[in-house]
Parts: C-alpha cells; sequence; structure tokens
C-alpha cells in the first residue's frame, strides 16, 4: 500500500551527525509527502520524548555517544518495532551482517542513491504499516474475547476443533438449542465473518482446547 492512501502520513526519523546528510535526507524524503523527524545524536532523539509514529528510522553507524548498532539492540530488547534503514560512511561486512541479523530493514555505506534510498523507505514503511495492523487486530481480539462468558469460552474451544452441535451438548450438558445460542453470541461478540475466520482469531490469541477431546 502506498503510504499516501494512508490517514496518517508516516514520519521517518533520520538519526545522523552529519547536518549536510540530515539536511540533504530530510528534504529528499519530504519531497515525496513524508514527514521527517532529525536529530545529531541518539541522545537527543531520546530527550525529545518523541511517541511511536507509523513510519520507520534512517540511522547512522557512527554517532556521538551510542552508535546505531548499539542503539538497534536495545530497541530490540525493548520490543520497540520501528523498522531501521542503516547509512552509514564508516562501515564493515560486520557491522552489516550484525545490523540485518538484528532486523534491519537495509543498510547502505553513503552516498546512497537517492532512489535506493526511497525505495527502502517504502518497504519499511510498509513493513511497519503490517505491523501495526496486525497488532491492532490483534488487541480488538483480545477485548473481544474477554467479553465472552466462561460457558461461551467452553464452547468455543470445541467449536474451532470442529465439533458439531450435538457433540458439544452432550459434553457441555446443555441443549442443541443452547449451544446454537452460545455459538451465535460467540460470532457475534469475536465479529468473526465465519468459522474459518473465528478460528484464525482464536489462534491469534494463542487459545487453548482441550487437550483430550472425544470425537
Amino acid at each position: 500500500m502506498n503510504h499516501l492512501t494512508s490517514n496518517v502520513v508516516p514520519t521517518v526519523v533520520i538519526i545522523d551527525d552529519d547536518d549536510i546528510v540530515r539536511e540533504s535526507l530530510s528534504g529528499l524524503l519530504v519531497s515525496i509527502g513524508l514527514k521527517v523527524d532529525s536529530y545529531a545524536s541518539v541522545q537527543a532523539f531520546v530527550e525529545a520524548g518523541q511517541p511511536d509514529k507509523p513510519g520507520c528510522m534512517v540511522l547512522d553507524i557512527r554517532l556521538p555517544g551510542r552508535n546505531g548498532l548499539d542503539f538497534q539492540a536495545e530497541l530490540v530488547r525493548g520490543n520497540h518495532q520501528r523498522p531501521i534503514i542503516f547509512v552509514s560512511g564508516h562501515a564493515d561486512v560486520a557491522m552489516s551482517v550484525r545490523a540485518m541479523k538484528a532486523g534491519a530493514v537495509e543498510f547502505f555505506t553513503k552516498p546512497v542513491h537517492h532512489q535506493d534510498l526511497l525505495d527502502a523507505v517504502q518497504v519499511a514503511i510498509e513493513k511497519d504499516r503490517l505491523r501495526r495492523a496486525h497488532d491492532q487486530s490483534l488487541a480488538h481480539a483480545r477485548e473481544a474475547f474477554e467479553l465472552l462468558t466462561q460457558r461461551e469460552r467452553e464452547v468455543l474451544a470445541l467449536v474451532v476443533l470442529g465439533w458439531r452441535n450435538k457433540q458439544i451438548a452432550a459434553e457441555v450438558g446443555v441443549t442443541e438449542a443452547t449451544v446454537k445460542l452460545h455459538r451465535s453470541h460467540i460470532m457475534q461478540k469475536m465479529a468473526a465473518m465465519s468459522l474459518i475466520d473465528l478460528v484464525r482469531k482464536t489462534d491469534r490469541l494463542g487459545f487453548s482446547t482441550p487437550a483430550s477431546t472425544k470425537v
């Protein structure tokens, strides 16, 4: 999806101690409709206290204070998943391997071709969009699951295993009509469009089913 079709314009965070590089990259990214926040060091970025905006980060390796690779490792440990693109004038194979293994989208050496950077930024932004959409969907599924009663959860555990209403009724100790009512409530609360959709939602939640069942 092109970022321009989204309601929120992505923000690219640039951290580079070279004023000319920051200005050049900022102008390039702004020219295609992106927002840019630029900083001369990791510390300056941290002290700004910026919220986790949709977008990505363009990060230099050698910086005053914390270097780019150490900051990436810090973000990974904190489960901050903002996609990172490295652009460095001082890099070697070991650095690029470390960065990519830690999840970097791309690793460029300066001077970077503008189109290559723009392409990488679009990939990073799309990666971030998909991750946020997944997280939001998961959060909604959790909220919906919390609305289920204990009996509805018991029925749900058997429904996702493919049990028929008659089998569920016998197992739970209710009538088939009651099972149908529970199933209807479950589908409504979980906002599931079909049984397959319901199974996918419960699978994402890691919902556990009975260890032993009768078929």
